[in-house]
Parts: structure tokens; C-alpha cells; sequence
């Protein structure tokens, strides 16, 4: 926890209910232990979309379609999503949970390697928002550069790790010794170039909000 406990309860508490069905499948990935975007960091997305407008939006890490739903609702009518997903169990979830929202025509779910399918992608994209595998942030950094449109928007969540990234890697679990040093590596390189202009934010998981220069 990288805010205090009571603190976040309390922003939480001040959130209205989102759309039925979107509450419906945030329980269900709560119940199958599926990790979704943290409350007061959907909060702050959906202000950061109302304020971007982002037609093109490309989402890195779909799972079952949480983030894209959401998103989708605060798009302009005009907002197309695609999103990369590797993990085959939750791609039929996926497909199933954009039906059930009626967001359907809205999303493109391209399924396999994220790095693969970024390669192969034309930009540009008004917004990239980047929730896969914590240790490839730092590989699929170049490609979502080259994605970005000018003034383009980058955000990576979940990349202070609960606060372990400021850790020595030696007190840091060996196991997650390698994802520790690689987003270390990211944030980093997402401060220092010359393409960016970032911000890293101490919001639920930790947030880096990244603008591509013109």
C-alpha cells in the first residue's frame, strides 16, 4: 500500500456506481482473483479520457476486459479501442464480457504476444494505456513511442509495485528480483527521454503519466 489504508477507503467511499454491468464484472474478477485497475485509479483515468478525448486509444494487457469497457464509456462517440491479449484462457471472457456490455463494435481484441502485435500496428494513437506484464514495460516502451501520436498520452499503471520499487533488489524477493529491476529500468527511461514528458504518481499501484513531445 503506497497511500494510507484509511485514506483510499475514503476516496473510495465517495465513488458513485458505475454501470450495472460493469459493476457485475468487476465482482466477477474480484471472485476469480482476476486483478483489475484499482477504484481511485479508474477514477482518475475516466477524467483523464473526458479531458484527452482520445479517438484512437490502444490498450496493452486486456485480461477480461475490464479497462477496455470502461474506457469505452468515457470515449467520444467516435472512440475505437484496440487491445492486445496473450493469455487464451481469458480471451473467450473477454469477447463474452464486451458482448454483455454492448461495447462490442467499440473494441478490437488482437490476440497474442503484445510486443508482436505492437510491431505490426500502424499508429498513430491518441492514448496508450499499458496494464500487461510488469517486467515488458520496458520492451514494449519503444513501440508505444512509435505508436504515440504528438501530444499523445502514455499511462503505465501498477509500476511502483506496491512500493517495493524503491527497495534494494536485495531485499526484494529473488523471484521478483528481474520484474523489480526492469520497471526501474522503465521509469527511468520514461523520465529521461527525450520524446516523453512524465509524471509518476503515488495513485493506487502507482501510475507514470507519460506525454509525447511534439
Amino acid at each position: 500500500m503506497i497511500v494510507d489504508e484509511r485514506m483510499v477507503t475514503y476516496i473510495h467511499s465517495l465513488e458513485k456506481p458505475e454501470d450495472p454491468i460493469i459493476e457485475q464484472i468487476e465482482q466477477e474478477a474480484l471472485e476469480t482473483f482476476v486483478p483489475i485497475i484499482r477504484k481511485e485509479t479508474q477514477s482518475f483515468l475516466k477524467v483523464l479520457l473526458l479531458i484527452k478525448k482520445p479517438v484512437r486509444v490502444l490498450e496493452v494487457g486486456t485480461a477480461i476486459g475490464y479497462s477496455a469497457i470502461l474506457m469505452s464509456h468515457y470515449l467520444p462517440e467516435d472512440g475505437r479501442i484496440t487491445t492486445i491479449e496473450k493469455y487464451e484462457k481469458r480471451i473467450p471472457i473477454a469477447r463474452e464480457n464486451f458482448s454483455r456490455a454492448a461495447v462490442a463494435d467499440r473494441i478490437t481484441l488482437l490476440e497474442g504476444d503484445a510486443l508482436d502485435i505492437m510491431k505490426s500496428l500502424e499508429g498513430p494513437f491518441d492514448f496508450i494505456f499499458m496494464d500487461a506484464a510488469k517486467g515488458q514495460y520496458i520492451h514494449y516502451l519503444p513501440e508505444a513511442i512509435r505508436l504515440l501520436a504528438p501530444e499523445g498520452v502514455l499511462m503505465s499503471d501498477n509500476v511502483l509495485q506496491d512500493g517495493d520499487v524503491i527497495e534494494s533488489r536485495f531485499a526484494v524477493e529473488r523471484r521478483n528480483r528481474t520484474i523489480h529491476s526492469r520497471m526501474r529500468e522503465y521509469l527511468y527511461e520514461l523520465k529521461h527521454n527525450e520524446q516523453l514528458q512524465t509524471s509518476i504518481l503515488p495513485l493506487g499501484d502507482g501510475v507514470a503519466l507519460s506525454v509525447r513531445k511534439k
